[in-house]
């Protein structure tokens, strides 16, 4: 990976992605880890860490915002589908919150992106 690339990437999972591990486990045992100087990219890219965002209005690398898109509509019916289940630890609207979310992210990484 060069230097010379200006866009911002999404991690390849986004939905999973490093930043919401590290911050479960500081919560859960008080420990917090290092974050990884590159990680792989919904463009199949390694880029720096400092150049990934998991926010829609962030991210101008056209082939990561459908990465994301697609991650985040495919996590959505993953929840769903869970929720419904016997013996889910969550409810079945919890569940729809959780995806409804999940679906309004997709829906903002198909928009327009922030000017460069």
């Amino acid at each position: 990976m060069g230097g010379d690339d200006p866009h911002i990437h999404v991690e390849s999972k986004v939905v999973r992605g490093v930043a919401a591990v590290r911050e479960m486990m500081a919560a859960t045992f008080g420990l917090v880890g290092d974050l990884p100087g590159l990680v792989d990219t919904g463009c199949g890219l390694r880029a720096p860490y400092a150049m990934t965002s998991p926010r829609p209005e962030n991210v101008t690398c056209l082939a990561c915002r459908e990465h994301a898109r697609q991650e985040h509509l495919r996590f959505a019916d993953e929840v769903e589908r869970l929720g419904g289940m016997a013996g889910s630890t969550i409810s079945t609207a919890q569940a729809k919150l959780a995806a409804d979310k999940h679906r309004e992210l997709a829906e903002r990484f198909s928009g327009p992106r922030r000017a460069e």
